[in-house]
């Protein structure tokens, strides 16, 4: 059982429990001291995102690696996509990203890759844990010439921007684009600018003078309003909007209007399907994305499968049957012939090539797909509850179920990184599914207010 990881690492408020220096120092104590049980020749990346309390935990981390005999190699802020990269193409033990990628500027969280750039799996996070309240690391303190460095990696975006840019199609440019791009003041803005200026686009920037604080602040794919609006306003051919760390991606056309993750995944399965290039023709989503992108991806010829919430786990399920495309609503886009984890940028140049290989507006391609009416709210609690602990809770979700039949889903689930419940209501009556969520978050909500009379 892990405590300390949710679904996407360990995340908090940075300096408050578990996202302290102490626990930094703890994490990477028990990563170098996994590496070193494995093989000889040891070497860690690190970045981050632009958060202030970056450097606290970058060193904290780096100190407690170093204290293990395996060195540390210090890229700065650069995508978590850029960090999978570079912990492959440096052949390095393992990456470590500080980030707690959309959540304002106050948390801040630790995710893992392991040496072929992947995501730890559960297990291997359990194991992390244990190693950090045990006494087994105790036996391996080196001294003198045997304790870790760090060295940093000053060319590490250079290499990223070429990555990326060889994974767009050699015969084409972006030459004649327009593109909107807000970097939401976070680990994208020292390289999304320059990848798709360099392939010819015209690139008008938003978000991308960071200070520590403002990643995120109503910018970026969170709140791509203020993209969709600069698109409107300059009249460009797309909007692109990145998350804190860059690995989710939000569009807008050519009229400012959103195109989530699920249209975008339709318009690349499609492309894939006709190039023979989607692997046994079945995408990889999760129980989030719209029942209309299952409509879809049937009248396409091709399937669609779904995963637990998380890019994580939608990677797991595509490496262990052997797809090849996969994603999130959220944005969290995976093409897994390219690289290991989500990349908002890489997603946004995939689904250009489309654009420009059939010479169609994004308005016109996004029509593939027709959405269900779905309806998402969030209900922030003072601690992690169990929906299941509610009363009448399950009665009244399997009652609406009823009532929706197979027209419609009502999904609930706690947050994996923060002390909220996500409820989602979907079907073809716009109206009554709202009706539906609000009752379930007041359910929630009163559940709440009683558990805090009864503590007071």
């Amino acid at each position: 059982m892990r405590k300390l990881f949710g679904t996407d690492g360990i995340r908090g408020v940075a300096n408050t429990y578990p996202m302290t220096i102490e626990t930094a120092m703890q994490v990477g104590r028990a990563i170098a001291f996994t590496v070193k049980d494995k093989v000889k020749g040891h070497r860690i990346v690190i970045g981050k995102d632009t958060r202030i309390s970056g450097y606290m935990i970058e060193n904290a981390l780096a100190a407690g690696i170093c204290s293990m005999g395996v060195d540390v190699l210090l890229v700065g802020p650069l995508p978590t996509p850029g960090i999978a990269f570079i912990t492959t193409s440096m052949r390095a033990d393992a990456g470590v990203v500080i980030s707690a990628s959309h959540n304002p500027f106050q948390d801040n969280g630790i995710k893992i890759f392991s040496s072929d750039g992947f995501k730890l799996p559960d297990q291997v996070e359990a194991h992390i844990e244990e190693l950090m309240s045990s006494e087994r690391m105790a036996a391996l303190r080196p001294v003198a010439d045997e304790v870790g460095k760090a060295t940093r990696i000053d060319d590490a975006r250079g290499r990223y921007i070429v990555f990326l840019k060889n994974t767009f199609p050699k015969e084409y440019t972006l030459d004649g684009f327009h593109v909107v791009l807000d970097c939401a003041n976070g680990a994208t803005y020292g390289v999304a600018p320059w990848v798709f200026r360099e392939l010819g686009a015209k690139v008008t920037p938003l978000a991308i003078t960071p200070d520590g604080k403002n990643i995120n602040f109503q910018c970026g794919a969170l709140h791509p309003e203020l993209m969709a609006a600069k698109v409107r306003e300059v009249g460009a051919d797309i909007g692109l909007a990145l998350d804190g760390d860059g690995d989710r991606l939000i569009v807008a056309d050519e009229h400012g209007e959103i195109v989530d993750g699920d249209h975008i995944m339709a318009i690349c399965a499609q492309d894939l399907i006709r190039r023979r290039k989607l692997k046994k023709k079945t995408l990889v989503a999760t129980i989030m994305s719209n029942m209309g992108l299952e409509v879809a991806m049937e009248r396409m010829g091709g399937r669609m499968i779904r995963t637990g919430v998380g890019d994580r786990y939608v990677v797991e399920c595509m490496r262990r049957k052997g797809y090849s495309f996969g994603g999130e609503q959220s944005g969290h886009l995976v093409f897994l012939d390219h690289i290991t984890t989500g990349d908002g940028i890489l997603a946004a140049l995939q689904l250009l090539s489309v654009m420009k290989k059939h010479h169609k507006p994004l308005s016109e391609l996004s029509g593939i797909m027709e959405s269900y009416p779905q309806v998402l709210k969030n209900v922030r609690t003072a601690s992690r509850i169990k929906v299941e602990n509610i009363p009448d809770f399950i009665g009244t979700v399997r009652a609406m179920e009823d009532k929706l039949g197979s027209t419609g889903r009502i999904l609930v689930r706690a947050s994996g990184t923060e002390p909220v419940i996500r409820v989602m209501v979907e079907g073809q009556d716009g109206d009554l599914i709202g009706q539906m969520a609000d009752e379930l978050c007041d359910l929630v909500r009163k559940h709440e207010r009683g558990v805090s009379s009864a503590a007071a």
